[in-house]
């Protein structure tokens, strides 16, 4: 069976609370869990959940990946994804140096869809092929927009920043995903464009559900619906204003909070039901489907298992739907079967999301866990579930 190193969450935890001056009864006064709860994870006898590991952090005021290990550079090194970060992050650096004069872009129909084909690859979990191509889209890009001053130039470049942002958040790289959305509001004012200034608020707001900080993401929210007022109205404007609502469900319930969960799933509910599935819309998925797994994501995160399987036993996703939340589901599931008992289901369900989305599985901390914690319930481990932990370098 494998075993844990010194390196696992559980030994992070232990590391950093010795560091505050605190004892596990210490520390454990100041979260919302059991004592008994954190000895084991400590010891590693059971998975820290990302809800205990955004509560510890806030409690020891360090960030998550203190806890973590992000990014899991030896992982990230096999799959000849460190090396493509540096190029992202100098590209990430030239958007006030102006138009390249030794640069001849492509046309403005060709980059609109190069952005556009990159937002797909992500959708697709096809990680290592957006990583590569992002450098030099975004170049292009910044130099063309500012040639050409364009309104059109400017949402293309706003929403490749997007994607900078969506793919180092998957692999790891928070510091890295801060700047690319900080220059997703640059390029959005540029291209006055409430609506991406929006989804630009959503996906601040989703850095404080990792981080447990539920206040500010909130508030974040509340200013994305503030910035949608400026907007015409129509599909698009609640579509996004939809997902605002699912971004404020999974940080009330990672903050415990049912009220704050029920409330703005009615939201999403009543405006999935005007929009139907409008998945096109900036990349969302919104719609009913994302409504329903939202609620599953939700109760797994208030801890209300059987909930969260009951729900997903009614979840139908629809042919063509994005890889990227698929496997995103089968992950919420597979902590909801380890924490009922269903460890063979919670097998199969990471196996899923890893031949779904093997990339995005291999880094998600959630699925790591559940990994972790499958090998300490079972008393012999299956050929699949050892081949699973080495894969995450168990």
């Amino acid at each position: 069976m494998p075993r844990l190193d010194d390196e696992h969450t559980g030994a992070r935890i232990a590391t950093q609370r010795k560091l505050a001056g605190l004892t596990q009864r210490g520390l454990a006064q100041r979260i919302p869990y059991s004592y008994s709860l954190l000895h084991q994870v400590e010891a590693g006898h059971k998975p820290a959940s990302p809800d205990l590991v955004s509560a510890v952090s806030r409690a020891l005021h360090i960030d998550v990946t203190a806890l973590t290990g992000q990014p899991y550079m030896t992982e990230l090194q096999q799959d000849r994804l460190a090396e493509l970060i540096r190029p992202i992050r100098e590209s990430l650096d030239l958007y006030d140096l102006g138009a390249d004069p030794d640069l001849r872009p492509r046309s403005t129909a060709d980059l609109v869809a190069a952005a556009d084909d990159l937002c797909l690859q992500v959708r697709a979990t096809q990680l290592h092929k957006a990583a590569t191509a992002l450098p030099g889209l975004i170049t292009e890009l910044t130099s063309a927009a500012h040639a050409a001053q364009s309104t059109e130039l400017w949402q293309a470049l706003c929403s490749t920043y997007r994607t900078a942002h969506d793919v180092t958040v998957k692999l790891g790289f928070f510091d890295l995903s801060g700047v690319a959305l900080a220059r997703m509001d640059w390029a959005s004012q540029l291209a006055s464009d409430p609506l991406l200034a929006a989804v630009r608020q959503y996906m601040r707001a989703l850095v404080y559900f990792r981080e447990g900080e539920h206040t500010i993401g909130l508030r974040l929210i509340a200013a994305g619906h503030r910035v949608l007022d400026q907007a015409d109205g129509g599909v698009e404007a609640q579509a996004v204003r939809g997902q605002l609502h699912l971004g404020a469900t999974v940080i009330g319930a990672r903050a415990q909070d049912e009220d704050t969960v029920a409330d703005h799933l009615a939201e999403a509910r009543r405006l999935a039901d005007e929009t139907g599935e409008a998945g096109h819309v900036h990349w969302l998925s919104f719609g009913p489907t994302n409504v329903d797994l939202h609620e599953v994501s939700a109760q797994v995160e208030l801890r209300e298992y059987g909930q969260a399987l009951d729900k997903a036993d009614t979840v139908h996703m629809p042919a063509g739907w994005a890889t990227s939340r698929r496997a995103h589901f089968h992950i919420d599931l597979a902590r909801a079967e380890m924490e009922t008992g269903r460890t063979d289901a919670a097998l199969q369900d990471l196996v899923t999301a890893r031949r779904m989305a093997p990339q995005q599985t291999r880094y998600h901390p959630g699925a790591r866990e559940t990994i972790k914690g499958l090998v300490h319930m079972r008393r012999t481990t299956p050929d699949t579930l050892d081949s699973m932990a080495a894969w995450i370098g168990l």
